[in-house]
């Protein structure tokens, strides 16, 4: 007798997502090899792919001096600057201190003794000396250039850091202390590197042991780190050729790490959950992934589409260092929808039952039948008899909880802001802009002929002796010491600018210097094409580029997300509905970010010095990556919702049925994901601390406040009419329904993401 062969479920409903997985699930071998195959390949393309990496490009005037020296093709004007002063506060004046004016000179002949490596040295016993003492008499100040050829400066750097350490520790009562172009970028370079390393590091333990909690089995838990990991290797190995054509910066791949974490666990739970609980409902594997593929697949793939539409957004802008970031995250969104409907299932089906193998004791047990959340259903259950009230309050709540934002500034801090006293070259820098303002971190001031010839001519060189003259003018903005050193056939005069480098003080020196001070004198030399850059210039420049582009991106962004969402749903409300629900949860996160930062609250437990605004991309970068990330969580309860009230359930049934059946799944990827960005409040930039806390809370009120009582008020007061183009419902009123499933069903046309 011949057995009947059961029908492959996947390939008989039809679609792209089932057949894919159908497919995986019948050559699990070839699906899980090509994976394999291709992370490979991925990392291989960063080996086989040579040349040189794509260099970013400051927007505005900024971005004009940089291409000015990147012209003459050679190397950039590195300065260093050592401040010479007493310990204590203050101390003796520079020129009536014999130990002062002799620790000067000691540091002046050892950074002449390391040879070529410095040049353009300039201290405060030379002639023009004055210039390198502070107004105060108290201070002096050495400075110079670092020199010789680009593959050399590494060492000279070494020789000079030997030279200044040797006078140092041969005055233990004076401080000698170091800040500049290379020393400064440096200790940001490798507090990035550092951060990175601990995120991982601390990331991955929290993630595996939240995993653990959820699935109560190694096997189980490990799946989804597995996916993520190599989807994350692989975009790692992609960046690199893209590298060459796009600019990608290590601040992009660390945020590529975050996002491939976040989307590719979620994700897995999405379709382990489902699996499992088909299977524990009585249902064989394939019959599991099947139900699993056309619900939470079909909802990954949105989610994914969503993701990566939303961060294109950022392209909008212009900036080159948004492209890295879309292209990484675009990548690794991808990949990681790619391997959730090949590998993974493939993996599933490969393991059957066995993925429950290796249970924890006491977790494993719990793990033994599929159930809804009590405490979800109850609040459920709660909001959809007032949903009014409910939803009202609620978003009152929010509302207030966004009333700071209303005052947000934005401003980037400055070098010595981001990063605390305790790094030596950081300290050095206040220090430094106490007795020499802006020294640190001077304006640079990029000249070159029209004609392609040497800039450095007299006439030049007299507009920087004018300069000299108006650095002693009160109120013009400029202070000294001015220096002025060729690249190439370019100038670059660096201009110390009053403030703190990116404070309102900081802007307004740099707009008098553009406006008023240079036209007045470099500007007076026929023949000469000159640009402001530097640590002040770059990031005024990057605000107003992104002020200017920023209602574009949010329009992209909400008009695409609207476009998905009503394919997916089939419906006018649900769009409406999810993206009102978004907007409120990321108001809400930015006003905790601004009471918290902005406003000096919570210092002392987060670790850092409020400098009086907030980042000024962070706002931009939070919405754009919070309302691709928040979609996963709508898209799949949503689809629960729609599941149940397509099966015939009354819509307040289907609510909560759908949000206690959800409950599981979304809470555990929300601790996941809230895990991973409160790491980044332990790092070390202000940056990344404000973007920890900023993504922290805009997860955690997205799934609770939001996902417990807004969501299901607002699906309350819509009832039936959610779900349908026209606006009426299957029945005769809200919440109710006398209609068969299948009725409905035939009635309503069926969404991506709900059963068939």
């Amino acid at each position: 007798m011949l057995r009947k062969r059961k029908p492959d479920v996947a390939a008989a409903t039809g679609g792209v997502v089932e057949a894919v997985v159908g497919w995986s699930v019948r050559h699990r071998a070839l699906a899980i090899t090509g994976w394999l195959a291709l992370v490979a390949v991925a990392v291989l393309s960063s080996a086989l792919i040579g040349g040189r990496d794509a260099r970013s490009t400051d927007p505005g005037d900024a971005g004009k001096a940089q291409r000015i020296v990147r012209a003459e093709d050679a190397g950039d004007s590195v300065r260093e600057n050592v401040l010479v002063q007493a310990r204590e506060g203050g101390g003796p004046a520079f020129l009536s201190s014999d130990e002062l004016k002799d620790a000067a000179q000691e540091l002046v002949k050892a950074l002449e003794g390391t040879g070529e490596a410095v040049r353009d040295l300039g201290s405060p016993l030379g002639a023009d000396g004055g210039r390198w003492i502070s107004r105060d008499g108290r201070s002096g100040l050495v400075t110079f250039e670092l020199a010789g050829p680009l593959e050399h400066r590494k060492q000279n750097y070494r020789a000079v850091l030997d030279a200044v350490r040797t006078v140092q520790d041969g005055h233990p009562d004076l401080r000698i202390a170091q800040a500049g172009d290379r020393s400064l970028n440096a200790v940001v370079d490798d507090a990035i590197k550092d951060d990175f390393k601990r995120s991982e590091a601390t990331s991955l333990p929290l993630t595996l042991v939240i995993l653990l909690v959820v699935f109560g089995s190694l096997v189980a838990a490990g799946i989804p780190l597995l996916l993520s990991a190599t989807a994350v290797i692989a975009t790692f190995g992609l960046l690199q050729p893209i590298g060459k054509v796009v600019p990608v910066n290590s601040a992009a791949s660390s945020i590529v790490l975050l996002i491939g974490m976040a989307v590719g666990i979620d994700y897995s739970l999405f379709y382990l959950r489902r699996a499992r609980e088909e299977r524990l409902a009585g249902r064989d594997t394939r019959q599991a992934l099947a139900i699993a593929a056309r619900t939470s697949g079909h909802a990954v793939v949105v989610s994914g589409l969503t993701v990566m539409v939303c961060v294109c957004g950022l392209l909008l802008t212009g900036l080159d260092v948004f492209k890295g970031l879309t292209a990484g995250t675009v990548v690794v969104v991808g990949l990681t929808v790619v391997g959730s409907v090949t590998v993974l299932p493939a993996l599933l089906a490969a393991l059957g039952h066995r993925v429950d193998k290796a249970r924890i004791p006491w977790l494993g047990r719990r793990r033994t039948a599929a159930r809804e959340s009590r405490t979800w259903t109850a609040v459920a259950r709660g909001v959809v008899r007032r949903p009014a009230l409910t939803g009202g309050t609620a978003a009152l709540v929010l509302l207030v909880m966004a009333l700071p934002a209303l005052g947000m500034r934005l401003q980037d801090p400055a070098t010595t802001d981001s990063l605390p006293r305790g790094v030596a070259p950081v300290d050095a820098a206040v220090r430094m802009n106490e007795a020499f303002p802006g020294s640190s971190s001077p304006a640079r001031v990029a000249i070159a002929s029209r004609d392609g010839g040497n800039a450095d001519t007299p006439a030049l060189r007299e507009a920087v002796t004018a300069l000299h003259r108006e650095a002693a003018v009160p109120g013009s903005g400029v202070a000294e010491p001015i220096t002025a050193v060729p690249v190439g056939d370019a100038m670059v005069v660096r201009v110390p600018l009053v403030g703190k480098g990116t404070d309102d003080t900081s802007n307004r020196s740099l707009e008098k210097l553009r406006d008023t001070v240079l036209p007045a004198t470099v500007g007076a030399v026929p023949g000469v094409d000159y640009a402001v850059g530097g640590k002040t210039a770059q990031p005024h420049d990057f605000a107003q580029r992104l002020n200017g582009r920023t209602a574009a991106v949010f329009a992209f962004i909400l008009a695409l997300a609207f476009v998905l969402l009503l394919v997916a749903f089939r419906s006018w409300a649900i769009p409406l509905v999810s993206i009102l629900l978004n907007l409120l949860s990321i108001g809400a996160a930015y006003g905790v970010l601004t009471w918290v930062f902005q406003d000096g609250h919570l210092e002392s437990p987060l670790g850092f010095t409020s400098y009086g605004g907030v980042v000024a991309w962070l706002p931009m970068f939070m919405f754009v990556i919070l309302f691709g990330l928040s979609m996963d969580y709508h898209i799949f309860i949503l689809s629960r919702i729609r599941e149940r009230w397509a099966k015939g359930a009354p819509a307040k049934d289907a609510i909560v049925g759908g949000i206690g059946g959800s409950a599981g799944v979304v809470t555990s990827a929300a601790a996941i994901m809230t895990a991973v960005f409160t790491v980044f409040v332990s790092l070390t930039a202000i940056e990344y601390k404000m973007m920890g806390v900023g993504m922290a809370v805009a997860i955690l009120i997205d799934a609770t406040v939001v996902r417990g009582v807004l969501l299901p008020a607002a699906m309350a007061l819509l009832g039936d009419t959610a779900w349908s183009f026209s606006g009426r419902g299957r029945g005769r009123g809200r919440g109710s329904s006398r209609r068969p499933a299948r009725a409905a069903a035939a009635r309503t046309p069926e969404p991506v993401g709900a059963a068939r």
